[in-house]
């Protein structure tokens, strides 16, 4: 179910977004939870807590506070929220982009922004969660793209996930159960019990061996190097890729 909060000190307003949701409610004829909150720090209380939410629609000017300096705080611990700033002003909207904004509102909000909005959102956060994983790591809780994943390695109870851009992020976890997560996407193969890998990012198979773009290896036990061969050949198939022989 998607997650919306709505943060603003004035009560007119948080009335007014409760009543437009409403509406999206009824007409789209889904269920979509809400919080709202009056004060910022209620809201980075909460976040801090670990209560996360999809979309968030965040006044920029705050009592002794600036949304854009809560938005830097709060990326903090979520970099996957869709923050929408709520503003009177668009003397923000430059600064914005520096903590990812999904959008710079202007008010009042009409019915018809806030529901084209709401459809935007919605869309993109379905989207993402079917190719990505959501990670809770040491810095709080972040989105993996899978298709930049090169590959994945447990050690004892630690999952590294190796990513196209040289950044490794670090959570916790099995490898049976991340592999069974990701077993709908045809890309990913386990060639080792201690590593899953995303086929994309394959340089060359060995008999002992399956080196990735960035040079690095990951053994394969003995006895399975022909499987390995095999899956990625198919894999390679599928996508038409030209086999010289």
């Amino acid at each position: 179910m998607i997650k919306v909060a709505f943060c603003d000190d004035d009560m007119s307003v948080l009335g007014e977004l409760k009543g437009l949701l409403g509406r999206y409610c009824v007409k789209h004829r889904q269920k979509i939870e809400h919080a709202v909150f009056c004060s910022s720090m209620d809201l980075l209380a909460e976040i801090e807590r670990g209560i996360r939410y999809d979309i968030l629609f965040l006044d920029v000017i705050l009592p002794n506070e600036n949304g854009i300096h809560i938005a830097k705080e709060i990326r903090q611990y979520d970099s996957v929220v869709k923050i929408i700033f709520l503003t009177s002003s668009s003397e923000f909207a430059v600064q914005s982009y520096a903590v990812d904004a999904y959008f710079y509102q202007m008010k009042p909000i009409r019915e018809e922004n806030f529901f084209r909005l709401m459809d935007s959102a919605i869309s993109q956060c379905r989207k993402e969660r079917q190719h990505s994983l959501i990670l809770r790591c040491k810095s709080g809780i972040t989105r993996i793209e899978l298709e930049k994943l090169e590959y994945c390695e447990v050690l004892g109870r630690t999952l590294l996930f190796y990513m196209e851009n040289g950044q490794v992020w670090e959570g916790t976890g099995s490898m049976d159960k991340l592999s069974g997560q990701l077993a709908q996407y045809e890309n990913f193969i386990r060639p080792h019990r201690s590593f899953l890998v995303n086929m994309e990012y394959i340089r060359k198979i060995s008999y002992k061996a399956v080196t990735m773009e960035n040079q690095a290896e990951i053994p394969i036990p003995h006895g399975k190097c022909c499987e390995v061969k095999n899956l990625y050949l198919a894999f390679a198939f599928d996508r038409k890729q030209v086999f010289i022989s």
